[in-house]
């Protein structure tokens, strides 16, 4: 069947790559995938073309109901379903079957922080407009939420929380070095939700039996490694800060010494000599780090300040 696929310019190159390879004509356009869809719809009349939206067909929701059939039939004693939220076909869906099958199973949505659109709907009483900014779950950046599929979510899922970018790059790190899984960010939004300190880590769902899709593994290798980097960072095995060192022979030398007698590993070091103005004998030196989590981080920065440096941790507390 020849297929024509309307992407925004934000959609994974993975993505559009694997559409190609399926043999779908792929077309870019729109910021977003609202703005892919407005251009999809003029394809209809122009080229004679049937339109299928990817989250609000009802014969795709109800295909999506198929994951809830199997969710109670492998997990028969399942007590949550937490699902990534988009365009909501998907929730729609899983929530109609598990709702059907099972009624007392809890159904959870999850939306990135970044494009809330069903909160949104659930607000309002209806599918409107939401802010959206850009965000590791990319797949999830859908601005409205389908009326189609609204319609049935209102009627099943229990309740709808946020993620983080911070939980999301975690999620995803999680998922790589625990299950060897490489997840992109909106199918990892159900288990970044969960984490602790998130939105689901609460009494009530502890010690629980909870199913989580993890609904997509398109992300690009670029992106992957700076979803890494951040994950890292979160987790605080990545640490970056100032340091005020000796302008003389030896001043790095001795600044590196010491972090390798603290177990950290040098990623990147570079020194600015035009922005410290308090002594012309003086350097500022800048390094990123990987260290073993927080206690190891607590250890280095405490040596440092031991050691009679001037040092600003974390960039962002620089100004």
């Amino acid at each position: 069947v020849p297929v024509t696929v309307v992407m925004p310019v934000v959609a994974p190159l993975a993505k559009v790559d694997k559409c190609r390879r399926f043999g779908a004509k792929v077309i870019i356009e729109g910021a977003h995938i609202l703005e892919a869809k407005e251009y999809a719809e003029t394809l209809v009349e122009k080229e004679n073309l049937t339109y299928i939206n990817g989250y609000n067909d009802p014969p795709i929701i109800a295909g999506a109901g198929t994951i809830g059939c199997e969710i109670i039939e492998d997990v028969p004693e399942v007590d949550a379903v937490v699902v990534p939220v988009g365009g909501a076909g998907l929730i729609a869906g899983v929530a109609c079957a598990v709702k059907t099958l099972k009624k007392d199973t809890k159904v959870i949505g999850v939306e990135p922080e970044f494009c809330a659109s069903y909160s949104a709907a659930l607000k309002a009483g209806e599918p409107v407009p939401a802010p959206v900014q850009n965000t590791l779950a990319d797949g999830l950046a859908v601005p409205v939420v389908g009326p189609h599929a609204f319609e049935v979510a209102k009627n099943y899922v229990d309740e709808c929380v946020l993620v983080t970018e911070k939980q999301i790059s975690l999620a995803v790190l999680r998922l790589i070095e625990n299950e060897k899984m490489v997840v992109e960010g909106g199918g990892a939004s159900g288990l970044a939700a969960l984490l602790p300190g998130a939105k689901l880590d609460r009494p009530d769902l502890k010690g629980k039996n909870i199913v989580v899709p993890l609904c997509g593994g398109n992300i690009d290798t670029t992106v992957l490694g700076r979803v890494i980097d951040r994950g890292l960072a979160a987790d605080n095995r990545l640490c970056n800060f100032y340091a005020t060192v000796s302008d003389r022979p030896g001043g790095i030398s001795r600044l590196t010494d010491l972090l390798s007698k603290n177990g950290a590993s040098i990623k990147d070091i570079y020194h600015e000599r035009a922005w410290l103005h308090t002594s012309v004998d003086q350097v500022q030196v800048k390094c990123v780090v990987e260290l073993q989590g927080s206690e190891h981080r607590e250890k280095v920065r405490n040596s440092l300040i031991e050691a009679g440096y001037s040092i600003v941790w974390d960039i962002k507390e620089r100004g």
